[in-house]
């Protein structure tokens, strides 16, 4: 990757804040639009005029909201076809959760359209502000300490693993529930309790709180009726998450669907490792 680059941030919250004002600080050219909010006035452009001259085009994570730029720091409303409009044939655009609408659109202009969002190294980065994001809802929902809680983690992915290890770092009694034998192996020599995710109805009536991590219908009217009072749920699982809400309603259950934690809980540091991933795919395109 070149020691200096022209980058445009365009659209996006507090973590593509962060991300402008750190390319600027590490010497690159930055220009933002649709973020005036959270940026300097020295970093914001009034158009979209120059976007197409620059080597790395920087869209929000998700990059739409609807049929327009998702800007939540913006007042304007601006159509993500003209965003993609002012860009040329076969210049480079990374953006978040890429749609199958958005490559598409991309596609039909000829822009080079990378997922950063699909980066192992950022999904790592991302589970430690999601587990702490998860654990301060925890404390503030919940009468008891989560030291002495009896916990159960479901999913044994790059999240429920930083779960396990960070709850039991509070004194938390944790089982992770997975479908691998091999991740029940780990858990046990993390020194966690081991249930068979495809096999927790009659096994939860012990549990002060559930985290769920997995994005598929996991926790039914079945299971959920299992649940001692005042068991809170925590689902972290992107949509359509694994919890059947409409069950927990009428049972009495309390279920928090926390989406989106990092840009909520700890948006500078998750601003920050999508700029390791962005060098990191530049580097690897040889820009």
């Amino acid at each position: 990757m070149r020691e200096r680059l022209n980058f445009w941030v365009i659209g996006g919250d507090p973590r593509q804040a962060t991300l402008a004002k750190a390319l600027s600080e590490d010497g690159h050219t930055v220009h933002t639009y649709a973020l005036e909010r959270g940026v300097e006035p020295s970093l914001r452009a009034d158009s979209l005029s120059g976007a197409g001259m620059a080597d790395c085009v920087i869209l929000p994570l998700p990059a739409a909201d609807g049929d327009f730029l998702n800007a939540p720091l913006s007042d304007q409303r601006v159509l993500l076809t003209q965003t993609l409009d002012s860009l040329r044939p076969g210049q480079l655009l990374c953006a978040g959760r890429v749609s199958p609408e958005l490559q598409r659109e991309a596609d039909t202009r000829r822009l080079r359209l990378v997922d950063y969002f699909a980066r192992e190294e950022l999904a790592i980065a991302n589970a430690v502000p999601t587990s702490e994001g998860a654990i301060q809802i925890a404390m503030e929902e919940l009468p008891i300490t989560l030291h002495g809680a009896r916990v159960l983690v479901i999913g044994a992915g790059r999240l429920g693993k930083v779960l396990c290890q960070q709850l039991k770092g509070l004194g938390a009694g944790v089982s992770l529930a997975a479908r691998k034998f091999s991740d029940l192996a780990w858990a046990q020599v993390w020194g966690c309790g081991a249930e068979r995710s495809e096999q927790l109805s009659g096994w939860l009536c012990s549990y002060d709180l559930i985290i769920n991590t997995v994005p598929v219908p996991i926790l039914g009217r079945e299971e959920l009726s299992d649940l001692k009072p005042g068991c809170l749920v925590i689902d972290l699982a992107s949509k359509p998450g694994g919890v059947d809400f409409a069950a927990a309603s009428d049972l009495g259950v309390k279920v928090i669907w926390a989406l989106s934690l990092p840009g909520k809980t700890a948006p500078v540091t998750a601003g920050l490792a999508i700029k390791t991933a962005i060098y990191n795919i530049l580097t690897e395109l040889g820009v």
